[in-house]
């Protein structure tokens, strides 16, 4: 298992960039895989209900998925500032505050996650013919949130140290065994959502512990007591790099909520068709998801050996590479997005066709938009990789206001199309202020290095 770190201040800033880029992508798509036979097997086993059950639940979901990444993303700017000043003893103080802050924050989400789940899914207006499908779902996965902290938490340890490739091994292995598991629980066993749910969480724990293994393995993670001992200090830093962060993740999921809700009152045909081409938002992302980890980790590292002209040039060739992926993307998607949404779908041929169509246009409408998401990503990674993670919290707010009021407006005076738009309408304005933001930033960091 590959274990060695990589020091990216040194070396061709687009060959670092890409060679990192491609572990995090090769993962992402055994990820989305997996994320597109829970779809297929679902739809194709159970029916347009089961469907419209497990895919609703994305945004629910994230909310608290996205605290719990923005967490450990906060916590490996830290580590990856640490490692570029070639600073061991700090790094591993880091490592040992943000595992123990990890454990404190998970515990509270389990609890106030299960206690809240189905007041929560009335006030979303989930329709009565999903509701008890989805709430065991969400149960379940739920019961998998230490899960997921551990994951990204040790892989955000070890992309911090420029090892991209144990995660890639991670959850190419956890992918594999969730399509077995999904397979196996519910096309065989027939164990509807459930099985789905259960094939999830045994997964998630495989790729917690092949990350774990290969964090004990690397000495730079070799921790001590002492370095489990909470400081004001080391704490302090972890918490305002991490809480904007996971502030960030957790109002741009308020956003997608209440745009949720307006999917759920259109009734389960249209909620199915919105929702399965929403499971194919995130194949249609996973080459920004791969950059924004790159650019991330390549940023931290130059900030922290104070090289911004690095920053700089691996910023801009960023731009070029993210635009140039969503364009090839965007129109892939746009070709061949209908075809790619009838292998999720068995039911009443009248009832797959008005699915198909509700769903195809929101990919057309994602598809011509992708590119600001993609320099989204990029310049809210740059900024987080700065060490300013409030910039990009502010970001998220627009976002909030920006998907939420659409929603609630746009469908008054444009039916179903004001729906499509809502959430795009949003990329748009947060790409532009982070971009604005990151120009400024690096102006001011110039001026105080010079």
């Amino acid at each position: 298992m590959p274990s060695r770190t990589k020091d990216m201040t040194q070396g061709n800033p687009t060959k670092l960039i890409l060679l990192f880029s491609l572990p995090i992508l090769a993962g992402t798509i055994f990820q989305q895989m997996y994320n597109l036979v829970d779809t297929f097997v679902v739809g194709r086993a159970e029916g347009v209900a089961a469907l419209a059950a497990v895919s609703s639940t994305g945004w629910l979901d994230w909310t608290l998925l996205g605290i719990i990444i923005g967490l450990a993303q906060g916590f490996a700017i830290q580590i990856a500032h640490r490692f570029g000043a070639g600073d061991p003893a700090g790094l591993r103080r880091s490592a040992g505050h943000s595992l123990v802050l990890a454990v404190l924050v998970v515990a509270a989400l389990e609890i106030l996650a299960q206690a809240f789940l189905r007041p929560v899914l009335t006030l979303m207006r989930t329709p009565a013919d999903t509701f008890d499908l989805t709430l065991l779902y969400l149960r379940i996965i739920f019961g998998g949130l230490p899960l997921v902290m551990g994951y990204n938490l040790f892989s955000g340890f070890l992309r911090s140290v420029g090892n991209s490739r144990t995660p890639m091994i991670a959850i190419t292995c956890s992918s594999g065994c969730n399509i077995v598991l999904d397979v196996l629980f519910v096309a065989y066993f027939r164990w509807s959502v459930a099985g789905v749910a259960v094939a999830t969480v045994i997964s998630q724990a495989l790729s917690c512990m092949i990350c774990l293994v290969a964090v004990a393995r690397m000495p730079v993670f070799r921790l001590s007591k002492g370095d489990l001992r909470l400081t004001r200090e080391v704490t302090g830093g972890l918490v305002k790099l991490g809480l904007p962060i996971a502030f960030q993740n957790l109002i741009i999921s308020v956003g997608g909520l209440v745009l949720q809700s307006v999917v759920n009152a259109q009734g389960f045909i249209f909620m199915a068709g919105y929702n399965a081409a929403s499971r194919l938002q995130g194949l249609m992302e996973m080459a920004g998801t791969a950059l924004r980890g790159a650019v991330s980790t390549f940023v931290g590292q130059n900030y922290g050996a104070q090289k911004l002209d690095r920053v700089k040039t691996g910023l801009r060739r960023s731009v070029g590479i993210a635009v140039f992926m969503a364009i090839l993307i965007g129109g892939a998607v746009i070709l061949w997005g209908k075809p790619l949404l009838r292998l999720f779908i068995q039911d009443d041929p009248a009832i797959v066709e008005q699915v198909l169509e509700y769903g195809y246009r929101f990919l057309v409408f994602m598809g011509v938009s992708l590119f600001a998401l993609y320099l989204l990503f990029v310049f809210r990674s740059a900024l987080q990789g700065l060490g300013d993670t409030v910039t990009s919290m502010i970001s998220g707010v627009l976002e909030l206001f920006m998907r939420s009021g659409c929603a609630l407006l746009l469908p008054l005076f444009m039916g179903e199309w004001g729906i499509y738009t809502s959430g795009i309408i949003s990329w748009f304005g947060a790409a532009a202020l982070l971009a604005f933001s990151c120009r400024r930033r690096l102006r001011r960091l110039s001026a105080q290095m010079q």
